[in-house]
């Protein structure tokens, strides 16, 4: 999926030229270790991991069977705040991770207070039976609904994605 709150594409970003002709700059095109270290600090701020956790899911990624790319995007996308934010339950990853110290959440029916648990296929994911944690995942996802009529059919955030499935009649 797309990665919200992130410029798409690089030429986008600010750039630092003093002048216009300036011999310091020479011709302006980035080195490939700019290119890798903005795109590996993309990821890291986009699922707010330290460097540490990051290295940590690189060599789990490396060690596993498959490309590594693969495989390390799969293991960020299991996490439990990501989850919550990609089912629109948090409108913000950030948020997602509040939701889940805070002890709002439930996965299996077991209270789960970390952020970075890794889900498994088929795990049930609920909210503690509080009318407030209630009302905070409602207010997300009716939030999240005035946002997809905005927009159009075509727009990556107008989808759940296809292995995640939300009951909605629940909240």
């Amino acid at each position: 999926g797309t990665l919200p709150g992130l410029i798409s594409n690089l030429k986008d970003l600010p750039s630092k030229n003093p002048r216009v002709g300036s011999a310091f700059w020479g011709s302006g095109r980035k080195s490939q270790y700019c290119r890798r270290l903005q795109e590996k600090q993309r990821l890291r701020f986009h699922y707010g991991l330290t460097e540490r956790q990051l290295l940590k899911y690189v060599r789990i990624a490396t060690k596993a069977k498959g490309l590594t790319g693969q495989v390390l995007l799969q293991l960020l996308e299991m996490r439990l705040d990501n989850i919550l934010f990609r089912l629109g339950m948090a409108s913000t990853i950030p948020q997602a991770r509040q939701l889940v110290n805070h002890r709002h959440i439930l996965v299996n029916d077991r209270m789960v207070d970390i952020p970075s648990y890794r889900c498994k296929p088929r795990d049930l994911i609920t909210v503690k039976n509080e009318q407030k944690s209630k009302d905070m995942i409602k207010k997300s996802l009716d939030s999240l609904d005035m946002i997809k009529k905005s927009l159009d059919d075509s727009s990556p955030r107008k989808k759940l994605p296809t292995h995640l499935i939300l009951y909605r009649k629940e909240y």
